[in-house]
């Protein structure tokens, strides 16, 4: 189960709070699937998909080609040469194929403009949280600039003082010294 799957089944309030890369994505959870979760949907939609690939394109050549060697071969004569059967298997497909694919389509669209506005309220988020880090940062910067002054006035303060105190030191040793 992957963590979208997870944080779709996880009801729970702090489901954001678990999840918090998904959150902009979560409220659209529900186009995930293009005809709905239950068993009919998820056949629908692998039988959709189904007739844009090679295996189908391939497996419905060969059924036809087929289909025309046996009845114009004379093997047999279920469908002769205009093939009017063979025309009304094609209308038929046609008929169940094209209102799967348009839906398909149709949810496929809706589920790429949620999913763009997720990721657009997502890089916004972003780009405020960059903005307050940079104004964190200067901040920080500022703070360390007035710190880095301010040891250096405390460190010149503190090489006088040493100085003053050494002078004084020297003095008093003097003094002691002349007193004896």
């Amino acid at each position: 189960m992957t963590p979208f799957d997870q944080a779709k089944a996880d009801n729970s309030p702090t489901s954001h709070d678990r999840w918090p890369h998904l959150r902009f994505h979560l409220p659209y959870n529900h186009t995930t699937s293009t005809f709905g979760d239950d068993w009919f949907a998820l056949k629908a939609e692998a039988f959709a998909r189904f007739f844009g690939t090679p295996a189908f394109l391939i497996g419905q050549t060969l059924v036809v080609a087929i289909w025309v060697i046996v009845n114009v071969a004379g093997l047999t004569k279920f469908d002769v040469y205009p093939f009017i059967l063979l025309n009304l298997a094609f209308s038929l497909q046609s008929a169940y194929a094209a209102p799967l694919i348009l839906l398909a389509q149709t949810r496929q669209s809706d589920r790429d403009k949620a999913l763009a506005d997720a990721d657009a309220r997502h890089r916004e988020e972003i780009a405020k949280s960059a903005e307050q880090r940079q104004l964190q940062m200067a901040e920080h910067t500022a703070q360390m600039a007035a710190l880095l002054k301010q040891n250096t006035e405390l460190t010149e303060i503190t090489r006088q003082l040493s100085e003053r105190i050494e002078a004084l030191t020297l003095e008093m040793h003097a003094k002691v010294l002349a007193a004896n």
